[in-house]
């Protein structure tokens, strides 16, 4: 069944809180970054095989999930063939196959699959976003392109006020984060944050980091990233968002 991406912001779990629904609609319609505008653009004409008879998304990806959100997931980027193409994060390729399963197991999720935006997916308590918000060219934004979306996530995490925990997958977004909490003068260095796979820092905010390798076939395909290593970071999550 041919499965057509939406041109409208997708939909979160509930009414959509006003800061949140503002936001996403600048994300979608954001220009910035001139490189990434044309390579989601390009992906969205040439397709994969497999995906000949889908209408691409091909424009930056909103954030995704509960605005009461005590979670807050943030990964790297879209993937060209996975997000810019069904419009929502991890949705429709192998890590969002890898992850959504186990946010499930951990209550976090609604229903283990993610293949398009109408397929009944809720997060519960949690919400999803990325560093960078369009899909770049062989997953490696430039510090330039990192820079020109945190904006969107000061924002973001302004609209969220209930995030007592904070997962990041992959060291990029760990530094995304730590950069967020320098913009607000809550962090002087980082120099005490190394990044490690189940390494867990307590804020002075208030808020828990918890870091995980990115759910990428990379690093599970190799085993460097393995359901149990997964799940166990949500299930910290889990205990520390009651």
């Amino acid at each position: 069944m041919t499965r057509l991406a939406q041109k409208t912001a997708p939909g979160h779990n509930g009414p959509e809180h006003s800061d949140l629904h503002v936001l996403n609609q600048e994300v979608i319609a954001c220009t910035r970054c001139p490189r990434l505008v044309a390579h989601c653009r390009k992906m969205g004409q040439v397709k994969r095989r497999a995906y000949l008879e889908w209408d691409y998304w091909a424009k930056p990806v909103p954030g995704f999930g509960d605005p009461d959100a005590r979670l807050l997931i943030l990964g790297l980027a879209p993937g060209a063939h996975g997000s810019n193409r069904t419009g929502r994060p991890f949705t429709g390729d192998g890590s969002g196959n890898f992850m959504y399963p186990v946010l499930h197991k951990a209550g976090f999720a609604s229903q283990p699959t993610a293949t398009h935006r109408d397929d009944g997916m809720r997060l519960l308590d949690a919400y999803i976003t990325a560093a960078v918000r369009c899909a770049p060219p062989e997953n490696k934004p430039s510090p330039e392109e990192i820079a020109a979306c945190a904006p969107y996530l000061d924002r973001e995490f302004a609209a969220l006020p209930n995030v007592k925990v904070v997962v990041v997958l992959g060291k990029i977004a760990f530094d995304a984060y730590l950069n967020y909490l320098k913009r607000r003068g809550e962090l002087k260095s980082k120099s005490a944050f190394l990044f490690g796979h189940g390494e867990t820092y307590k804020l002075p905010n208030g808020r828990t980091l918890l870091c995980s390798y990115h759910p990428s076939l990379q690093n599970t395909l190799t085993g460097k990233l393995t359901e149990k290593m997964f799940l166990d970071v949500f299930k910290k999550a889990k205990k520390l968002t009651q």
